[in-house]
């Protein structure tokens, strides 16, 4: 299932016990709208992964919808874990603090998925 503009992109698989959603594009005002209607759509799952290997900026208002999917996600007993995201977008994450409130996993030195 995708969903998209012109600007940001997104893709949803569902398996038994996760749901992985892809986001490639920019995260801002002008695409949140859809971020953020991608992330409420996913179905409910014991673990939500978000891939953000493919998001170039990452702004205000999708730190906050990130913040918003984890509380709700987390208040139904789920996880949202954000997979491998830019240099630039984990330079925002650890700005923010989300670091510390969502799991973030990538890959160092091409070896494994490790925590971040």
């Amino acid at each position: 299932m995708g969903q998209g503009d012109d600007r940001l992109h997104v893709e949803i698989d569902v398996a038994d016990h996760a749901v992985d959603v892809r986001v490639v594009g920019e995260v801002d005002i002008a695409t949140v709208a859809v971020f953020r209607s991608a992330l409420w759509a996913a179905p409910a799952r014991p673990v939500l992964r978000l891939d953000l290997s493919g998001v170039r900026l990452l702004s205000a208002t999708g730190v906050r919808a990130l913040v918003a999917a984890h509380l709700r996600i987390r208040a139904r007993g789920g996880e949202l874990v954000l997979l491998h995201p830019d240099p630039v977008v984990e330079r925002v994450l650890r700005a923010t603090g989300l670091h510390r409130v969502i799991q973030i996993v990538g890959r160092c030195a091409d070896r494994e998925l490790v925590p971040c």
